[in-house]
């Protein structure tokens, strides 16, 4: 039976699912309050659809071809979204521009594999993203926890995790200690939210009373 005190959360994927799978996991042993109720894909051969299937979570497949424009993109997006009650709607790896609607303002989150304003933005994801940090020489990078609003990696800043850059990185290297940075940060702050500590005035985000 679904837990009616845990917030209802819908998670977009396009790919692998690695964070989708972190979530069900951490869910489901107790230390993550959120109900993972429905998984939309992007990509009808997106690895994550199986972790989602295997774990007895509605899916569904919304891909961009075939629809005019990105609001009637969001719009078949944010739909299921909806009809499943999801409280949160929570990005995982989810590469298509789906324009988030009035009524979800506010209550759409993301994670980025920097530290946002840096090495962000349209066309950075993944390897691109960790690759730029090397090739600029940065020292520090990171992940970020924002939520979404209608401009890429723009919305107001919930949790930034910072991660160490070492001489020897390449993309890859850099990527997997970044990664494991994001499955510590991105179920700290949906728990966060879902302990209702996070308030939002404007870009200043606000946990537990204190910035």
């Amino acid at each position: 039976m679904p837990d009616s005190t845990k917030p209802r959360i819908a998670v977009l994927i396009s790919g692998s699912g690695r964070t989708l799978k972190n979530f069900i996991d951490l869910a489901r042993e107790g230390s993550l309050p959120v109900e993972v109720a429905l998984v939309i894909s992007s990509n009808a051969a997106a690895g994550g659809l199986k972790f989602a299937e295997e774990a007895g979570v509605p899916t569904e497949v919304v891909e961009r071809r075939g629809f005019a424009s990105h609001e009637a993109y969001g719009e078949a997006v944010f739909n299921p979204c909806r009809a499943a009650g999801a409280e949160l709607v929570v990005m995982a790896g989810f590469l298509k521009l789906a324009p988030v609607p009035d009524d979800y303002m506010g209550r759409v989150v993301n994670i980025h594999p920097s530290l946002i304003p840096s090495f962000c933005g349209h066309g950075m994801y993944g390897d691109r993203v960790h690759q730029a940090v090397l090739d600029y020489g940065a020292k520090v990078t990171g992940v970020t926890v924002h939520f979404v609003d209608n401009e890429y990696d723009n919305g107001p800043i919930i949790w930034q995790q910072p991660v160490p850059v070492f001489d020897d990185d390449d993309a890859h290297t850099l990527a997997a200690r970044v990664f494991e940075a994001e499955k510590e940060a991105y179920p700290h702050v949906l728990k966060l939210i879902a302990n209702r500590r996070v308030q939002v005035e404007g870009r200043k985000v606000t946990i537990g009373g204190r910035r």
